[in-house]
């Protein structure tokens, strides 16, 4: 076997990009397995069609060169598992969708998750392992930081930085920021449901509501 791919997570997260990864490889003509890792299972089983296996298994599997996308939800499980994956010497693989919009001068690092309908615009940063779920845009100038996530339906508006490990909720508006004044999302804050981000938010707080007020500071 040359190559191997795998998705790490079978819960929700891994099975909806399985299909946004078949595509992925379809796009480029490689014919490699996918498989899941889940470190649940004590031996080899099946998620949906596809091998699913353990990370030990998935390293003793016979490959030339192996990648993962990791698929968990949790930001600080993903950014461990991306340590482990490096100390092993196996890649992290970035996937996106059939019908993203990558526009100019996008800049996007190793383990993204770009689920179906995302946008990236113009002149944007984004660190390692993000994760977009569905309909989620991002536009100008904006720098995004490592292990960050999106879940469904975040507005990201222009000149907006969002640290490391910035959780921001479904259907979340962040109002856009101004040249040289951009709107920070801080490390580790979390953007609930439905809020709409008006001001800053301090690293490790958690903001609901419109406009959104801190309502937890860790």
């Amino acid at each position: 076997m040359t190559k191997l791919y795998a998705i790490y997570g079978a819960s929700g997260c891994g099975r909806s990009l399985m299909p946004v990864a078949r595509q992925q490889l379809a796009r480029e003509h490689d014919a490699s397995e996918i498989v899941f890792i889940d470190d649940a299972f004590a031996q080899q089983s099946a998620v949906n069609g596809r091998r699913a296996m353990n990370y030990s298994a998935f390293k003793a599997e016979p490959a030339a060169e192996k990648a993962v996308l990791i698929a968990v939800a949790n930001s600080r499980v993903r950014e461990k598992l991306a340590r482990q994956l490096a100390l092993d010497g196996i890649q992290l693989w970035s996937v996106q969708a059939d019908n993203c919009v990558i526009m100019d001068e996008v800049q996007i690092a190793a383990g993204a998750a770009l689920s179906p309908f995302v946008t990236i615009a113009s002149n944007i940063k984004i660190g390692k392992c993000f994760h977009a779920n569905l309909y989620s845009y991002v536009e100008h100038d904006c720098v995004i930081g490592d292990f960050v996530t999106f879940a469904p339906g975040v507005k990201c508006n222009g000149n907006i930085h969002i640290e490391d490990h910035a959780y921001i909720g479904a259907g979340a508006m962040i109002k856009q920021g101004a040249p040289g004044q951009p709107l920070v999302i801080g490390r580790g804050a979390i953007v609930g449901m439905g809020a709409v981000v008006t001001r800053s938010v301090p690293a490790g707080a958690v903001v609901v509501g419109n406009p959104a007020r801190i309502v937890e500071q860790k």
